[in-house]
C-alpha cells in the first residue's frame, strides 16, 4: 500500500509541469509554509500528549523541509494544560540549521521563560474581537496591546524577532461578523509595534473567498502584503479556497497543521487548521515552490495520528491510503 502510494506520488510529481507565469497570474513563485501542528494542533487535545511524542513530531517535521515549525506555547498551565511541558519540549528537540522554532508568548513572563528555554523567535497573539480577546487572554484588545508592548521591548533588547497573530479576522464565535476595518486597525497596531509578520487567522473557519478578499483588501492598505500571512481553519471546508484567494492577492506565507490537527479551546465547534499535506499538494499543483517533501510530511501525519489514535483530517493522506 505504502509502495503504491509513493509510486503514484512520484509519477504525479514527474508528470507535473510548472505553470507559466502568465498562466499563474499574480501567484507567488514560492510560499513559506509555517507548520503550527505541535502548538496550535495539539493545544486542543483533551488528553495530555506525552512530551516524547511532541518531540518526536517536531523532529520528524524538521526532516520534511519545512522552514518554520511552531514548537509550543509558554502560557500558564492553568489556561492551557496541554502546553505545560513547553520547556522540556524546547530543550528536547533537535534544532536543525535553517529551521525556525518559534513559540507563543502571551506576556512578559512567558517571553522570559521562553528565552530561558532557548527560544530564538516568539509570537504574540491578539484578536479583532473584544469578546474573544477577553475569553482567550482575559483582557481587552487595548490591554492586550499594552501587554504586547512589554514583550516587544524585551524582544528588541534581546534581538529576538516577533510574529503577531490576529484571531477572528473573518468571524467570531461570540460577536459574529468582524468588520474588515477592525482587522486592519489591530493588524496595523501590531505591525507598527514591530512584529515582522502578521498572521491573519480565520479561527472558526467561517470565511469564504469573498470575505477573505474583502478583509485582505482592507488590511493591505495598512500593512505591506509582504508582511502578511494567512491562518485558515477548515470548519466549513473553505480553507484551501480562501488560501488561493490570498495567494492571488500576493500573500506568500501560509500557516498549516500536519494532519489537519487543531481547533481552539476558546471557540467551540472550530475544527482543525488546513492540513499541511493538502496545502503542499495544492501548491505543488500550482507550480509554487515550498521546499517541503510531501511524502515525509504524510509519514509525519501518520505518526502523530497513530499516537493520538485518530484518523487524519488530510484529504490527500486519506486518498493515498485507499490506493
Amino acid at each position: 500500500m505504502a509502495a503504491a502510494r509513493r509510486l503514484l506520488l512520484s509519477r504525479w510529481a514527474g508528470a507535473r509541469r510548472p505553470i507559466s507565469a502568465a498562466a499563474a497570474g499574480a501567484l507567488p513563485a514560492r510560499v513559506k509554509v509555517v507548520e503550527v501542528g505541535p502548538r496550535d494542533g495539539l493545544q486542543n487535545e483533551q488528553s495530555i500528549v506525552p512530551t516524547a511524542v511532541k518531540i518526536g513530531l517536531i523532529d520528524m517535521l524538521s526532516q520534511t523541509g519545512l522552514p518554520v515549525i511552531e514548537a509550543t506555547s509558554f502560557v500558564s498551565p492553568r489556561w492551557v494544560p496541554q502546553m505545560a511541558d513547553h520547556t522540556e519540549v524546547m530543550q528536547g528537540i533537535k534544532k536543525l540549521p535553517g529551521v525556525s522554532y518559534p513559540v507563543l508568548t502571551p506576556n512578559l513572563k512567558g517571553f522570559q521563560a521562553a528565552v530561558a528555554a532557548g527560544a530564538k523567535e516568539v509570537s504574540i497573539f491578539g484578536a479583532a474581537s473584544e469578546l474573544f480577546t477577553k475569553k482567550n487572554i482575559n483582557c481587552s484588545i487595548e490591554e492586550s496591546l499594552e501587554r504586547f508592548s512589554e514583550v516587544m521591548s524585551a524582544a528588541r533588547a534581546a534581538s529576538i524577532p516577533v510574529r503577531g497573530y490576529v484571531s477572528c479576522v473573518l468571524g467570531c464565535p461570540y460577536e459574529g461578523k468582524i468588520s474588515a476595518a477592525k482587522v486592519a486597525e489591530v493588524s496595523k497596531k501590531m505591525y507598527s509595534m514591530g512584529c515582522y509578520e502578521i498572521s491573519l487567522g480565520d479561527t472558526i473557519g467561517i470565511g469564504t473567498p469573498g470575505s477573505m478578499r474583502e478583509m485582505l483588501t482592507a488590511v493591505m492598505k495598512e500593512v505591506p502584503v509582504g508582511a502578511l500571512a494567512v491562518h485558515c481553519h477548515d470548519t466549513y471546508g473553505q480553507a484551501l479556497a480562501n488560501i488561493l484567494v490570498a495567494l492571488q492577492m500576493g500573500v506568500s506565507v501560509v500557516d498549516a497543521s500536519v494532519a489537519g490537527l487543531g481547533g481552539c479551546p476558546y471557540a467551540k465547534g472550530a475544527s482543525g487548521n488546513v492540513a499541511t499535506e493538502d496545502l503542499v499538494y495544492m501548491l505543488n499543483g500550482l507550480g509554487i515552490h515550498t521546499g517541503v517533501d510531501l511524502q515525509k510530511l504524510m509519514d509525519t501525519g501518520t505518526f502523530i495520528c497513530n499516537a493520538l489514535n485518530r484518523r487524519t483530517n488530510s484529504k490527500v493522506s486519506q486518498a493515498s491510503c485507499r490506493l
